[in-house]
């Protein structure tokens, strides 16, 4: 009821000097139409009551946008190219001509309230966004969608693209893309650019296929992102590092019910395919998602990271001397080639499926050896400063990487607690002698207090299992095999009521009730007979449901869970097989923070 009341309350509160313009594929120019009717141009006349026939015309690259702060935007079904030679090109602006083609995309909306975003919006994004239009970049323009100092906007029911299956500067030159001189082809480095930007809320999304990024954004405040997909974007799939001194966030940057794989990837624009996927080894970046150092409180659940060539989630550079909070809930990682998911400061990881199968791509897609299991694999690398605590409870862990659990940092103020979760160790592929199993915790040039209680240990090197967790005791899990790795407990698991530590989470992986029985189960799901439906990840992301409000919830932490709308695919295992400067400056400035791993035997 709340969602489907949500559109008249906006109305309501809608300032009478807002206006609603269109975009359509059969609408005319500036001059021929007014933008402020969902109408084809009639075919004859001068500012007619019809839409536009491009967003150029909204957002003209003169920088003066024909809509004002607060106004929307509905962008018909369709196609849309964004670039040197597409509709609506301004004659007077001062970045955009032949001899730039890379600065011909649209101006930033302007800016609107707090009480009243700028709102882009694709055609049916109030029904489901079943088919969203399309902007797709050509000519080698470096944004396709631009939010470069750009508040209180609220941009939705897209799919961002180009039409090359080519990456910029790839080490493959059958690969890289033209850039030297035209004809350049139908490619564009980045999806979303943005910096110096607050309030803002992407949602319904599918961003896929860039030569370079699909988002690169930094100098955020207050960003929540829901439902969107990051796909097979050839350098990396969200990239936070927008330059020394300008790249840390502030507020609370939420991430809920995304998809962010295969980034590190070239994609075959035809049918999504992956293939020459690259890393560091090869110049490359490949993070899913990463930042520079950064504030902020950062919580991202209900999602999957899974597939990309470096690390799944890095958010190892918030800055300890701050404010800055990490909460992972309900993510699913796998199948990274770096690390699973990472965190420093103060954080909070829980009822997580973590899966470190860092060498999913040997002999795949064309993958450098080099760039599988860096910083060997761990499957979680947690820092902590001094005075820092970070919580790691109802997780399942498993990975093939040195350990399943890294901490690092910190002194004897710090303090890393890890409760009540699965940790089910593999063959260690970056081990070349002695026991050659993962272990299941490193602590690296630290002092941090570590206290294991309610854990189950099980495959781990050296049989690592302190006092007060399940020792050797096989899980009885669904399927423990990395490939296809399921971690509902079987009928007669030891994981089941042996939860030992009271941390109030009363749902978990799943968002299923916790605890069932005498007590809460080890690890990401709790036991509740038969066995658990589990939503096919390959998927795609479902975007049919409109949230309760246009405004997430902040993250704690605390025992609580959030109040985010159940995501229909929160449980994907079963995965299957499937700006020049600041591109430069970025990859390399991402390539120093990152450590060397070992080869793949």
């Amino acid at each position: 009821m709340s969602c489907a009341l949500a559109p008249v309350a906006m109305a309501f509160s809608t300032p009478a000097s807002a206006t609603t313009y269109y975009v359509r594929t059969d609408g005319g120019t500036d001059e021929q139409c007014n933008g402020r009717a969902d109408a084809p141009y009639p075919g004859s006349g001068s500012g007619a009551d019809c839409a536009w026939r491009h967003p150029n015309y909204a957002l003209p690259t003169n920088d003066r946008p024909r809509i004002e702060g607060g106004d929307t935007l509905i962008i018909g079904p369709g196609d849309y190219m964004i670039g040197w030679e597409s509709p609506g090109l301004s004659t007077k602006s001062l970045r955009c001509d032949r001899s730039s083609p890379y600065d011909c995309y649209p101006a930033a909306p302007p800016s609107g309230t707090p009480q009243q975003r700028t709102r882009i919006l694709g055609a049916g994004h109030d029904t489901g966004c079943k088919a969203p239009p399309t902007l797709w970049g050509t000519n080698r323009v470096d944004l396709v969608f631009n939010l470069q100092d750009a508040d209180n906007v609220e941009v939705g029911c897209l799919e961002i693209t180009d039409r090359s299956d080519c990456v910029e500067f790839h080490a493959n030159e059958g690969v890289r893309c033209e850039r030297d001189a035209p004809p350049f082809g139908q490619w564009a480095s980045i999806g979303i650019g943005a910096k110096r930007s607050k309030n803002v809320w992407l949602h319904d999304l599918n961003i896929h296929g860039l030569s370079g990024r699909g988002v690169m954004a930094g100098g955020l405040r207050d960003w929540t992102i829901e439902r969107v997909r990051i796909h097979a974007n050839g350098w990396a799939g969200w990239d936070g590092d927008v330059g020394e001194g300008e790249s840390s966030n502030e507020g609370d940057i939420v991430f809920r019910n995304v998809e962010i794989a295969w980034n590190g990837c070239a994609e075959r624009w035809k049918t999504g395919e992956p293939f020459a996927c690259w890393a560091q080894e090869e110049g490359g970046y490949g993070d899913g998602l990463g930042t520079g150092k950064t504030n902020g409180r950062w919580l991202v659940e209900d999602s999957r990271i899974h597939h990309n060539t470096s690390d799944g989630l890095d958010l190892l550079y918030t800055d300890e001397s701050r404010t800055a909070t990490v909460v992972v809930r309900r993510v699913y990682a796998a199948a990274n080639a770096g690390n699973q998911v990472k965190t420093a400061g103060n954080a909070l990881i829980e009822n997580s499926v973590i899966v470190g199968q860092c060498a999913y791509f040997h002999g795949k897609y064309d993958m450098s050896d080099g760039d599988m299991c860096r910083a060997y694999g761990n499957a979680l690398s947690i820092g902590v400063g001094p005075k820092q605590t970070a919580t790691v409870r109802h997780n399942t862990i498993t990975g093939e990487g040195d350990c399943l659990i890294l901490t690092a940092g910190g002194n004897a103020t710090s303090r890393v607690d890890i409760y009540n979760n699965a940790l089910i160790g593999q063959k260690d592929v970056t081990a070349s002698d002695g026991d050659r199993r993962s272990c299941a915790h490193y602590a690296d040039d630290s002092t941090a207090e570590v206290t294991f209680k309610g854990n189950a240990f099980w495959n781990v090197k050296d049989d690592m299992c302190p006092p007060g967790n399940v020792c050797g005791r096989e899980p009885k899990i669904a399927d423990g095999e990395l490939a296809s790795f399921d971690p509902a407990p079987l009928a007669g698991s030891p994981l089941i009521d042996h939860a030992t530590q009271d941390t109030s989470v009363t749902s978990d992986f799943l968002r299923q009730a916790r605890p069932v029985g005498a007590a809460a189960d080890i690890g990401a799901i709790e036991y509740h007979g038969g066995t658990a439906a589990m939503p096919d990840s390959g998927a795609e992301p479902e975007t049919s449901k409109a949230p309760a409000s246009d405004r997430a919830e902040g993250p704690v932490i605390d025992g609580t869970t959030s109040g985010a709308v159940a995501p229909s695919q929160s449980s994907g295992w079963m995965i299957g097989t499937l700006a020049v400067a600041s591109l430069l400056t970025a990859g390399v400035a991402a390539a120093l923070r990152k450590h060397r791993g070992r080869k793949v035997e």
